[in-house]
């Protein structure tokens, strides 16, 4: 079954509210085992929304518009919608009935005459009331086509699409769709696709998908079957040699867990403490762990040594290899990674310098230039990388190999 989504207001074209309803929809739809081909945006006028309607019910099963429902002019989509499917409006005796007693609970003396327009409804239609606002949702069924209609505001369509409307397509998709995680990182989206491509390439059900992010590969491996537990026997085998090919690259299986999650809870299942030492990002390593539930457990200390005379002060890096091979430099990094784990007594330690830009770089050392090191078990292992981008790109690419630097040494050393 296929689905479309119609999203109406000037204000998202002009960009002057973010459009957070599509993602929610889509993933919900994609939920249900929904086929999306099409999304559209469009502003308030009458003959442009009449068009988009006519296309997106030639081409799909269910179309579901977002916004327009409200009580002024410019709120179109009920009367356009009834119109193109041949509609005639009616008032609803319940919508009114529940309209007076919005306003009889609330601060004002009178119902605004332009409020009844709520109560308007395409004959036949479906009412879905909206228990956190005035306008109700509804669905137009004709010629084996559905038109969702659902107000814009997210804190009333979020509650009343999976209330009433997720329950509604269900009922008419018998298939559902779940979807498993895979979340890579040290190894780029060309890599992993070429380690699984022949994976892809024989692919039916389940699906293949790789989505590169900064730093890290998401792998979604999604199976479509007639009910839970079918499709999670579709998606084990597939998510089984996966993992089994891309071995320590994958950090996590879970949608919701992050690379410095991961990392947090290795150190708990290890019982080890951490130590953050950086220059050019300047604590943003740091952040990101402490940004984890649990971390108090295993973060001692974090230095933000920019200078190098808080290098030598705090991490006790040497004069000599300061001067003779620079802040950023294999030698600095491998000594302030020693210098936090000596400083805080803690069982490994995550140092970071580079050159974020836009200036400070030289021919040898360019802008983009970082170092990473960790030390634990009094060995030290150093990375170092050449990224591209401005300030905020480099010193981001920085953190996540400094997070998975720290992951992959943990795993190396106490597995």
């Amino acid at each position: 079954m296929v689905v479309e989504l119609i999203s109406v207001g000037t204000e998202l074209l002009l960009g002057n509210i973010v459009n957070t309803n599509t993602q929610f929809l889509a993933e919900k739809c994609a939920l249900l085992g929904l086929s999306m081909y099409h999304q559209a945006v469009v502003g308030d006028n009458k003959e442009r929304l009449s068009e988009v309607i006519r296309t997106a019910l030639k081409r799909s099963d269910v179309i579901i518009l977002t916004g327009g429902l409200g009580p002024t002019e410019d709120d179109l989509t009920k009367e356009v919608c009834a119109e193109v499917m041949g509609f005639p409006l009616v008032e609803d005796a319940h919508t009114r009935e529940r309209i007076e007693q919005y306003f009889k609970n609330g601060i004002y003396k009178e119902i605004p005459e332009n409020n009844w327009k709520q109560a308007i409804i395409p004959a036949g239609a479906i009412v879905l009331d909206n228990d956190n606002g005035m306008a109700p949702g509804l669905i137009l069924e004709k010629y084996g086509k559905s038109a969702v209609l659902l107000p814009g505001p997210p804190s009333e369509l979020y509650p009343l699409f999976m209330n009433q409307v997720y329950p509604y397509l269900q009922n008419l998709q018998p298939e559902l769709i779940r979807s498993q995680m895979i979340k890579v990182c040290g190894m780029g989206e060309s890599q992993v696709e070429t380690k699984l491509l022949d994976l892809i390439d024989k692919q039916t059900n389940p699906t293949i998908a790789t989505y590169a992010k900064t730093g890290e590969v998401h792998i979604r491996v999604t199976a479509k079957a007639a009910d839970e537990d079918a499709a999670k026997e579709l998606l084990k085998p597939v998510v089984k040699e996966i993992r089994s090919r891309l071995g320590d690259y994958v950090y996590s299986t879970k949608e919701k867990e992050t690379l410095e999650t991961a990392v947090v809870r290795l150190l708990q299942k290890y019982e080890l403490t951490v130590t953050t030492a950086e220059s050019c990002t300047g604590g943003l390593v740091a952040g990101r762990l402490v940004n984890v539930p649990g971390a108090s457990e295993v973060f001692n200390e974090g230095f933000i040594t920019y200078s190098n005379k808080a290098k030598r002060k705090r991490l006790d890096v040497s004069k000599s290899t300061l001067r003779k091979y620079g802040a950023v430099s294999e030698e600095t990094a491998r000594e302030m990674a020693a210098g936090g784990v000596f400083a805080s007594d803690s069982d490994t330690c995550v140092a970071v310098t580079g050159i974020a830009g836009p200036e400070g770089g030289t021919e040898d050392k360019p802008v983009g230039l970082v170092y990473i090191a960790t030390y634990m078990k009094d060995k030290v292992s150093v990375e170092h990388y050449q990224f591209k981008g401005n300030r905020a790109k480099v010193r981001e690419q920085a953190v996540v190999k400094a997070l998975d630097l720290l992951r992959r040494s943990i795993l190396d050393n106490y597995r």
